[in-house]
């Protein structure tokens, strides 16, 4: 199947949730409302005529002062069974931070969600395990977003100084040749 007539079937059972679609250089991007994210993407897994059974990625994009809804949820799908894959975008506003995960479909997602909550601020509600996951749990404020300061939060990390000590108390364990 053509990846337009793909958008064609999304658009046929979705008319109201798409916002925006686009194909560039042989790729097609489709632009979504979050509100119904988990239906559409049950959808584009189940239907045998599309089986997108490979979730590759999900990201988020922080457009501050560029769009309308600051945030976009970004999954790329793949059929392997059709060898084509689609990126879907999911629009997040920044006044209310939240979407609707989609582990029960991909359970492999479930460390992309986390990452995406863990540098956007990104909430995935109904996430089986929704905490911290490349910093820690103490961390103040999502490093991917703009508006993170670049030089790092305003204080030092309190457990910062706790890592430094640690570090000096296992040298004697370093491997020297």
């Amino acid at each position: 199947m053509e990846l337009l007539e793909i958008t064609e079937k999304i658009k046929e059972k979705f008319p109201e949730e798409i916002v925006d679609i686009k194909e560039f250089r042989g790729q097609i991007s489709v632009t979504l409302k979050k509100g119904r994210i988990v239906e559409i993407c049950r959808y584009l897994h189940d239907e045998p005529e599309l089986s997108f059974d490979y979730l590759v990625d999900l990201c988020g994009v922080d457009y501050l002062g560029r769009k309308a809804k600051r945030f976009e949820v970004v999954y790329h799908l793949y059929s392997i069974t059709h060898r084509c894959g689609i990126r879907l975008k999911a629009e997040v506003g920044e006044d209310d931070l939240t979407i609707d995960s989609v582990v029960p479909l991909w359970a492999g997602v479930n460390w992309h969600e986390r990452e995406c909550f863990d540098m956007y601020g990104i909430v995935f509600k109904g996430h089986p395990d929704h905490r911290r996951i490349l910093l820690p749990e103490d961390w103040e404020g999502h490093p991917l977003r703009k508006d993170y300061p670049v030089q790092g939060p305003d204080r030092e990390w309190p457990g910062f100084l706790d890592v430094l000590d640690r570090a000096k108390r296992f040298r004697e364990f370093e491997w020297h040749e």
